[in-house]
């Protein structure tokens, strides 16, 4: 299959299963491929909006499970019973507005990226920085044993990021879901079982 019929696929799939864009079999794959969300987990979704993956969480963690979504941006879907949104900038709020009454999280999610300008160096850092931030913010919330994945720009710093999620996760994983258009530089990098 092209790219380009792969691309038509997942958006007409997503369409089908009422979610607003794509990204979502990116998560779902990585879930499957590494059992990420479990019933009654508690998850923070970070850069949310859409809502795609805040929609896929939420039936995944089911009426025992909490999802709280952050974004700059306002959500396109009715946000299910078992979810929060928290509008703002990750650089600025707080890990106690994040943890909203809550114990810690079993997983943190991430599919956060820069607005992008074309230059692939600027480009990069930006998502590193996004990156770095998801991970600060999962270091800080997660309950020990946690999960966290979130998206990343390949770059000459993917090493770096791999020992920094090596210092905090027993298993570090990249993945490159099937989803992933073609021309795109993005991966995934999922940690499991926060050290303590």
């Amino acid at each position: 299959m092209s790219p380009k019929r792969r691309s038509d696929h997942y958006t007409r799939k997503a369409k089908a299963h009422a979610y607003p864009a794509r990204s979502v079999f990116k998560l779902e794959e990585i879930d499957r491929r590494l059992g990420l969300i479990s019933k009654g987990d508690r998850v923070l979704d970070l850069g949310c909006s859409p809502g795609s993956w805040l929609k896929y969480a939420s039936r995944r963690v089911g009426r025992g499970g909490r999802v709280v979504g952050v974004d700059l941006s306002a959500l396109r879907i009715r946000l299910p019973a078992n979810a929060s949104f928290i509008s703002g900038d990750v650089f600025e709020i707080d890990l106690a507005t994040l943890a909203a009454g809550l114990e810690g999280y079993d997983v943190v999610i991430s599919d956060m990226a820069p607005s992008t300008t074309g230059a692939a160096l600027v480009d990069q850092e930006g998502s590193f920085r996004l990156f770095d931030r998801a991970l600060d913010l999962a270091a800080g919330l997660l309950v020990p044993g946690g999960r966290f994945a979130g998206k990343l720009f390949f770059s000459p710093r993917h090493e770096e990021v791999l020992e920094r999620m090596k210092d905090l996760f027993a298993r570090v994983r990249t993945l490159r879901p099937r989803a992933t258009r073609s021309t795109s530089r993005e991966v995934f990098v999922a940690g499991q079982g926060l050290k303590g």
